[in-house]
């Protein structure tokens, strides 16, 4: 019973400021609106006084509560009713003896229990807010008839046009400034406008050009609507008041509709700067929602002025902010697959993190607008609902303008360092740089929101305050710089690996015949990509390490009980070892390198894969052999420097020796003059001589020499040359056919005779030689 009577106190105490805190909960609850509508002549909020605590035992009477409460908020600050809190310092009896020698709880536990005690009255007041605005919304149809009283109390146009007219004249001359400022203006800003390329950088500047023109319109529109005022209405009654705020309110939207334009480009796509699908459809919401908003919230704030009691307005906030927060709720939902599409455009191959966040940030963003339409609900019932409202207000607009700094900071980084490659070449260092500043830049965008957040909902959910916010923040920064250099460490480190770790290119029958571009690394290439586990390991390690020693752990242990493990593997696993060490050695010898023909003596392919213990060799027939450092031997590398190939051809006895070493040497010299083959060729195609004789065959024997990884596409072109090259000379080929000559009569029956007397092989009696 005690404790309900003290929370209708309470109650009663912030309904006399209702009318005031929703109106400003609903002025943050739109991001950009609160700072610019405080423009308008209303009395500006007073700056938020620390409350009064009043801490209670739980047995006073109600009586007792309300005069506490009456004594102290005479004095104008809001009062705070705590139970059994330890914020206050009251006048109690002492304590027996006996209660003294009970030792507090922790100070995990209490903060604990504090935090959870603040989410139960923040549910508690949440509901009672709701009810109360819910049960105000049939006041709302009081206001029409409380506006009509108050015009009628008008100074403005007692004498001359109404007051009525005198405002639309203002609005009319104010829009008809900023038309002629756009037409003037047009032809100049539509040159500015045309991006000079596709690339983000010239869109950006583009896009530029059309917000300065926007913003300049809408400028010019108010402050010819501000002098007009000043001449028009000069008495500050509801008619100069409702011109002032309507005037903020369609400036507001007025900026929210040039944002639009700035980041969606409608109609233009080559200026679009966010390629967000289904722009078009996004920017007619925006559209609405510009609209509609400033309308509300002028609403709002005029029917402030005229109500003579808090239901109405209570009842019109309660009403259009449930109805905005519906409106958002289903616009995220409706966009929910174009900002996925949106996510994972910024990465050309998405992370399993990346594609997490894009599948949930609609619904984070939904879930977010619920919370906060429900804390500006909880906010009408307390007596600090002012900081409430401007910490969701705060915390709506930082989670939609960070991101979108985030992306736009990226691109225009990554349009930086593209240009930079294409003047000055692609380097890895290069892109290891780049990707190191876009991981900073970005880094330093996040953790800015990240303090934002921290600072403003610190104070109001755990109580903290300045000083012990900003000693919390000084031990987190101390933590947090090391872990973002670690971070960056990797990032660099990542991208100057990745940049050197030759494309693997696996060349299947079909390719065989094709000739390859050049694809053996630099033995840095190549030895860098195997560094890279052990490298970004350590780095992360030690990254753990400095961080866990910061947060106040003890890494002795920790270190110690890593020397022991590497001391097991290494007795343990030998053989491991042993291939680890081989490799090694291989890697400063630069035995081999990724891409080159190696034969390991059992083993012999192409190198496809280098790692810590074993490389991957690809066989002509496509197999893939694994091969331990350990187990290597001996290495022969056909792919170093130069290959000289040798090859034979038969030409007939009766061949022209003389006209076939000519012809060879034209071939020669026609293929080094070839565009396609010349480039491969390192010593020309030559006859180096007779190799052999036989009885069916003069061998003489050709070389050249040629890079090795185009050698057996070379041979093969240099036998067809020189084939049509022999045909074209008359110089025949050997040919295995056998011709047998005899004499005339006697001759030729001797010979037969002789054949006719040789006995048939038998199996125990062999053919006669």
């Amino acid at each position: 019973m005690n404790v309900a009577a003290a929370r209708r106190v309470l109650t009663r105490r912030a309904l006399a400021r209702l009318p005031a805190l929703l109106v400003i909960a609903l002025f943050l609850a739109f991001p950009g609106f609160g700072p610019l509508a405080l423009v308008t002549t209303t009395p500006a909020r007073a700056q938020a006084q620390p409350p009064i605590i009043l801490n209670l035992r739980g047995d006073e009477t109600p009586e007792t509560i309300r005069k506490m409460v009456d004594a102290l908020s005479g004095s104008g600050r809001p009062v705070e009713i705590r139970l059994g809190g330890n914020a206050a310092t009251t006048a109690t009896a002492p304590e027996p003896a006996a209660k003294e020698k009970h030792a507090a709880p922790p100070q995990s536990m209490a903060e604990e229990e504090g935090f959870q005690a603040q989410v139960n009255a923040l549910a508690d007041t949440f509901v009672s807010g709701f009810e109360y605005g819910v049960a105000a919304v049939p006041n709302v149809s009081r206001l029409p008839e409380e506006w009509e009283r108050a015009w009628e109390r008008n100074q403005n146009g007692r004498t001359g046009p109404s007051a009525g007219w005198r405002m639309l004249m203002i609005a009319g001359l104010a829009l008809a400034a900023a038309f002629v400022f756009r037409m003037a203006s047009a032809g100049w800003f539509a040159r500015k406008r045309e991006p000079a390329g596709p690339e983000f950088t010239p869109r950006l500047i583009a896009a530029s050009w059309g917000l300065l023109q926007d913003v300049a319109t809408i400028a010019i529109a108010l402050l010819v609507a501000r002098f007009a005022r000043n001449a028009w209405l000069p008495e500050s009654d509801l008619a100069m008041i409702s011109l002032s705020t309507a005037a903020n309110g369609a400036a507001i939207g007025a900026l929210y509709i040039a944002v639009g334009r700035f980041l969606l480009a409608p109609g233009v796509p080559e200026r679009r700067l966010m390629p967000l699908p289904r722009a078009e459809r996004h920017f007619r919401l925006l559209v609405i929602y510009a609209i509609v908003t400033p309308v509300i919230v002028t609403g709002i704030l005029l029917a402030q002025r005229v109500s003579n009691g808090p239901l109405p307005v209570t009842g019109l906030i309660a009403l259009t902010g449930t109805a905005v927060t519906l409106f958002k709720i289903w616009w995220f939902h409706d966009m929910r697959r174009d900002l996925a599409v949106l996510i994972l455009s910024g990465s050309p191959s998405p992370g399993p993190l990346r594609r997490m966040v894009a599948a949930g940030a609609a619904w984070f963003f939904m879930a977010v607008a619920a919370l906060l339409w429900m804390i500006n609900s909880a906010a009408s019932m307390m007596s600090n609902g002012g900081l409430w409202t401007e910490a969701a207000a705060l915390t709506q607009t930082a989670i939609v303008v960070i991101p979108i700094l985030v992306v736009g900071i990226s691109s225009l980084l990554n349009c930086r360092a593209a240009h930079r490659a294409q003047e000055q070449g692609a380097t890895p260092l290069a892109h290891a740089v780049s990707a190191a500043l876009q991981a900073a830049a970005v880094g330093v965008v996040w953790a800015a929101g990240f303090f934002v957040l921290a600072r403003l909902w610190a104070g109001l959910l755990l109580g903290v305050s300045s000083g012990q916010f900003s000693s919390v923040m000084r031990q987190i920064a101390g933590v947090a710089t090391f872990a973002f250099a670690g971070w960056v460490a990797l990032v660099f480190l990542r991208a100057l690996f990745d940049a050197y770790t030759p494309r693997r290119r696996v060349v299947g029958p079909a390719d065989e015949d094709d000739a390859h571009e050049e694809s053996v690394p630099s033995r840095l290439a190549t030895v860098l990509p195997v560094l890279r586990g052990v490298v970004l390991g350590a780095v992360l390690g030690l990254t753990v390490l400095i961080v866990l020693s910061r947060l106040g752990v003890d890494i002795g242990p920790l270190l110690a009980a890593f020397g022991i493990l590497g001391l097991a593997l290494s007795f343990g696993s030998q053989a491991l070892v042993r291939d680890i060490v081989s490799g090694v050695f291989f890697m400063l010898e630069d035995a081999f390198r990724v891409g080159e023909y190696v034969d390991t003596g059992r083993l012999k392919g192409t190198v496809e894969k280098i790692s810590l213990r074993s490389m991957q060799l690809r066989h002509q027939s496509g197999q893939i052999h694994t091969v331990p450092f350990g187990q290597v031997q001996q290495l022969t590398n056909a792919s170093r420097d130069w290959a000289t190939v040798k090859f034979n051809v038969r030409l007939d006895h009766s061949a022209d020796l003389e006209q076939a070493r000519k012809a060879i040497k034209k071939v020669g010299i026609a293929l080094m003059e070839d565009p396609e083959f010349a480039p491969h060729f390192i010593a020309p195609l030559k006859m180096q001589g007779v190799a052999d004789i036989t009885d069916q065959a003069i061998v003489v024997r050709l070389k050249f020499t040629g890079k090795p990884n185009q050698a057996s596409m070379l041979q093969r072109e240099a036998l067809k040359r020189v084939y049509r090259a022999m045909n074209d000379a008359h110089i025949p080929f050997a040919s295995n056919a056998v011709t047998v000559r005899g004499g005339e009569g006697g001759q030729q029956s001797g010979a037969a005779a002789a054949i006719a007397t040789v006995p048939p092989p038998t199996p125990l009696a062999p053919a006669a030689g």
